[in-house]
């Protein structure tokens, strides 16, 4: 297509987020635990949650169905679909298929990309598929489109409360709002199980709790730190947390974000100079020759840093939080929900030029820290306002949702269980609940072939 695009990154998204939610509060007295287990312990409030009308599929037609309307896209202008998730319905057969019945019916066919699975990483590993397929010669001149959806259920127990569900559709091109910076991925890839879902016949996962906080930490110490060092190869004057307007996520739950702003905090202690930790860090001096690998479960240096980070947390993350605290964690779309609440948290006019970092974490593991620029526009009707004026809409849908008791939050879980591969299968669940452009599953035959409708 000529010479390389600038600027490629996001040019618009759509969230879409169940219906209904169980609060947080309610639960805890439901599963008679401690109160704030779920609350203060997470710091969850409410979890959203899909009956058995809503699976992988219907939430990614959701999402991509409200980015497309909203943008007025013509889907022949469309060349690459990708999707990211890890809630598996079909082991050959990928989400991206059904999400071509809506091009398909425009005759738009010519279009790239499948499904990319590994944990709650995907949405990212699709993403930046997308991005590099925009600044390759592959390119054909199109934009991409990239969604990012999960259902998330535990079995009852101890982790029900960290469930979530939702989908993120986001449309890819050059000339964007939001830029993602080249040549700064930082990645950390190995081998765990500390989350993983071996079993084909259940929903639920396998999750070594400890493990997996272990895993989640140590892979952000790695990304963090050769994040910064290729940073300060493009930009001498980085000072890593200092120099960013904006550290997200990926959010199983939301006191993990905290502690993990901290943990970003503590690695800055430790790379500082002997001078700049004075200055920067003043009565943590005590902490200086710990070595990372032995403090992921010290509660010392969790308080002193958590402490100290309170006020960067406040600024830089919290306002990111909103989703996460209020529908769970989403998975694949976790990350990007808390984009969208960083973006809503804000106007134009206080986003623009703005730095932020973004760390991705999937289960297994796979992780990433890579960062995103807000461009200089803000004119009145710019893409940068565009693109937050519609995710405010989105957004208030979060007032909109209906309130479930715990018991029929457990009962209609357990209907999902007990027919998670049950065929010929007609979902029970309730349609009128459902927001208005939901799709929902409406039968599965007894060749296992799903169908679908869309409440208007």
């Amino acid at each position: 297509m000529g010479g390389k695009v600038e600027n490629v990154g996001i040019l618009a998204m759509e969230i879409y987020f169940p219906s209904q939610y169980v609060a947080q509060e309610e639960l805890e007295k439901f599963d008679e635990v401690a109160a704030g287990k779920y609350t203060i312990g997470l710091g969850q409030s409410k979890m959203g949650f899909c009956s058995d009308r809503e699976d992988i599929n219907s939430l990614c037609l959701t999402a991509l169905h409200r980015l497309i309307e909203k943008n007025s896209l013509n889907l022949h202008d469309i060349g690459r679909l990708e999707v990211g998730t890890e809630t598996i319905i079909d082991k050959s057969k990928s989400v991206k298929t059904f999400l071509m019945t809506l091009f398909a019916n425009e005759g738009a066919t010519d279009i790239e990309g499948i499904d990319t699975t590994n944990a709650c990483y995907g949405g990212t590993a699709a993403l930046f598929n997308a991005i590099n397929w925009v600044e390759s010669s592959s390119w054909d001149g199109r934009k991409a489109i990239v969604v990012a959806g999960d259902i998330a259920v535990y079995g009852k127990g101890p982790a029900r409360p960290t469930g979530g569900a939702g989908a993120v559709a986001m449309l890819i091109g050059p000339d964007a709002p939001l830029v993602f910076d080249c040549g700064v991925r930082a990645s950390y890839m190995t081998h765990a199980y500390d989350f993983y879902k071996p079993d084909l016949a259940s929903e639920f996962p396998y999750v070594d709790g400890k493990l997996s906080i272990q895993c989640y930490l140590s892979a952000l110490d790695n990304c963090y730190n050769l994040f910064c060092k290729k940073m300060r190869k493009v930009d001498s004057n980085f000072k890593g947390l200092l120099s960013l307007d904006g550290m997200l996520f990926h959010s199983p739950y939301c006191k993990l974000v905290q502690k993990s702003l901290a943990r970003v905090s503590f690695n800055d202690f430790l790379n500082a100079s002997e001078e700049d930790r004075e200055k920067q860090f003043p009565g943590l001096s005590q902490f200086k020759d710990y070595q990372r690998a032995n403090t992921y479960f010290d509660r010392d240096v969790e308080k002193a840093f958590m402490t100290y980070s309170k006020e960067l947390f406040e600024e830089k993350t919290k306002p990111s939080l909103n989703i996460a605290r209020n529908v769970g964690n989403m998975y694949t779309p976790s990350l990007y929900g808390g984009l969208v609440s960083y973006l809503v948290s804000k106007s134009a006019d206080q986003l623009i030029g703005k730095k932020f970092a973004l760390f991705s974490y999937g289960s297994g593991l796979a992780s990433t820290m890579y960062s995103i620029n807000i461009c200089n526009d803000m004119s009145a009707g710019s893409k940068l306002e565009k693109l937050i004026n519609s995710l405010h809409e989105s957004v208030a849908m979060l007032d909109k949702r209906q309130s479930v008791e715990p018991q029929l939050f457990s009962d209609l879980m357990q209907v999902r269980t007990e027919n998670y591969h049950t065929a010929p299968y007609e979902p029970s669940g309730p349609i009128n609940v459902l927001f208005p452009g939901t799709y929902y599953l409406v039968k599965i035959d007894d060749q296992r072939r799903r169908t679908y409708d869309r409440k208007l």
